[in-house]
């Protein structure tokens, strides 16, 4: 990869409208740094749940598990990513699911940019300057959701009123994936209980 594969998503995220559209209209997106952007993104909210000082951290150490925040971070993702491209299919978008997981990865840079300094700082702040602490996380959330908003805009080529509308339809069906996928849990589940009830039934028969 090249220098400049690396400072680029510093550009989108300093120089979003010119910076998207780069990435999708002048291919200046790797699907190779969206992959490092998620490692940096992932590994810090693990770091956060892990090594934030005490005055902010309300998570129990003793149910932290690493494992399961990587799975939750990459299903959120491609979750997102997956249920943006079938909404905007269905609403003419440009957009290839190829562009919408490198718009929704660059989006998150400033997460990696705010959350570790954040969580290092954290250990030594007081009761009082905690508060600097919750507003930089607040900021990067805005920051990434700005971002997400002007990355789909510019991926599908919307407008601004049909990228809130898209993206709301978005979370409603993610809302809908994760149901049935609960639903087809339960019927799994019920239905190993029932083939497990029968085979015991027939063995105690004997």
């Amino acid at each position: 990869m090249k220098k400049e594969d690396f400072s680029f998503p510093l550009h989108v995220i300093m120089h979003p409208f010119d910076g998207f559209w780069d990435m999708k209209y002048e291919q200046r997106g790797k699907l190779r740094i969206v992959a490092l952007i998620l490692t940096l993104v992932i590994g810090a909210f693990i770091f956060q749940n892990q090594y934030a000082g005490f005055l902010v951290n309300r998570i129990d150490p003793r149910t932290l598990n690493s494992l399961s925040d990587v799975i939750q971070n990459l299903f959120a993702f491609f979750l997102w990513s997956i249920s943006n491209w079938a909404v905007c299919t269905l609403m003419d978008g440009e957009g290839r699911f190829k562009d919408i997981m490198m718009a929704t990865a660059y989006s998150l840079v400033p997460l990696i940019l705010i959350c570790y300094p954040t969580t290092l700082v954290s250990n030594v702040l007081t009761q009082e300057e905690a508060v600097f602490y919750y507003l930089l996380n607040a900021i990067a959330l805005i920051w990434c959701a700005g971002l997400l908003v002007i990355g789909t805009m510019t991926v599908h080529q919307f407008t601004m009123g049909k990228t809130l509308v898209t993206m709301a339809l978005t979370l409603v069906m993610a809302a809908i994936v994760i149901f049935l996928m609960l639903l087809l849990y339960s019927l799994f589940q019920q239905m190993i209980d029932f083939v497990y009830s029968i085979y015991t039934e027939l063995i105690f028969r004997k």
